[in-house]
């Protein structure tokens, strides 16, 4: 953590958290950080903070909001460290117009736990950071605080939509999930494969497919052309086999289990994992919604969206 920045944290689990965390990345490089407090009372973390960043999955973002209102001081800031889950749309709804806000496009690090509480793996930098900021008088400042705060280059967004909507995980990790398992009828399998590292070229046309749909969207927005960049040219590669290629290849990716669970019986999908409760309702959700909303002909958003709905829900094997 930043020498000379004080951090709490707010967790529902503060007996599982130890004063100190460790982290350690690819190279070995290992980094910790101490917190002042830890806490599961809004009134003893939120009070005094100048930020307040929530690190949660999307059906937590409104509750945390509810909880924390009270204790928010006057100018202190609320930020989300990824977007794409619903944070502004909630924020808008729950907080007060004037309350200082930011979230980042994409997660800053990709990074795993190792010990709940006390160890994590940090699997893989990013070059730059994109970041959203509402009701903040200086944001040049806050952005350099951030870039500071991470160490990492942040580059500042004109529009929220820029942040909440998303071809990362809510479109990567619903379209692979569709090609996986979109015939599911119960069975067991004998093996988890990887999420990444054993990629289909079926996984990537639904990828391209989805992200084509939602550039439609983006350009419905107004939201500028490159500001969020198609998968083609975020990956820099032509089409679906190259695409394939790419994911596959990538360092930070190739240790990824699937969202599976083994029984007695074999492997089966676990649809309570984050992959489906975050990126289904509070990913994909905005995107398909807003899509109907503007009127757009998005099909196989709509199918990828009705079927891992179904599968959140319980009713796999169904027909659309």
């Amino acid at each position: 953590m930043d020498a000379g920045v004080e951090v709490s944290l707010l967790t529902g689990h503060p007996d599982d958290w130890q004063r100190q965390v460790a982290v350690t990345d690819r190279e070995g490089k290992s980094f910790t950080g101490v917190f002042s407090g830890i806490s599961s009372d809004p009134a003893e973390v939120v009070g005094t903070a100048d930020i307040v960043l929530l690190c949660l999955p999307g059906y937590l973002i409104e509750e945390c909001l509810v909880r924390i209102r009270p204790f928010l001081r006057k100018g202190s800031i609320v930020g989300c460290v990824v977007g794409s889950t619903g944070f502004f749309f909630a924020a808008h709804k729950v907080l007060d117009s004037a309350t200082g806000l930011f979230a980042f496009q994409r997660v800053p690090y990709i990074a795993r736990q190792s010990q709940y509480g006390r160890k994590g793996e940090l699997l893989g930098y990013k070059k730059e950071l994109n970041v959203a900021v509402e009701n903040i008088p200086d944001k040049e400042g806050t952005v350099a605080l951030l870039r500071r705060l991470f160490r990492t280059p942040v580059r500042l967004l004109d529009s929220y939509y820029e942040v909440s909507l998303s071809n990362s995980n809510p479109i990567l990790h619903t379209g692979r999930l569709y090609s996986m398992w979109k015939d599911y009828q119960g069975e067991t399998f004998e093996r988890n494969p990887k999420f990444y590292a054993d990629w289909t070229d079926e996984a990537s046309d639904i990828l391209l497919a989805m992200d084509a749909e939602f550039m439609q969207l983006l350009e419905s927005l107004g939201i500028d052309k490159g500001v969020i960049p198609s998968l083609l040219d975020y990956y820099e590669v032509r089409d679906a086999k190259t695409l394939t290629d790419k994911i596959k290849s990538i360092p930070a990716f190739r240790s990824i289990a699937s969202p599976m669970k083994e029984t007695e019986k074999g492997w089966v999908p676990d649809f309570g994992s984050r992959y489906f409760t975050e990126d289904f309702p509070f990913g994909l959700k905005f995107i398909h919604d807003l899509a109907r909303e503007k009127g757009l002909h998005t099909p196989t958003i709509d199918t990828v969206y009705s079927w891992g709905m179904r599968m959140v829900s319980g009713s796999y094997g169904q027909g659309i």
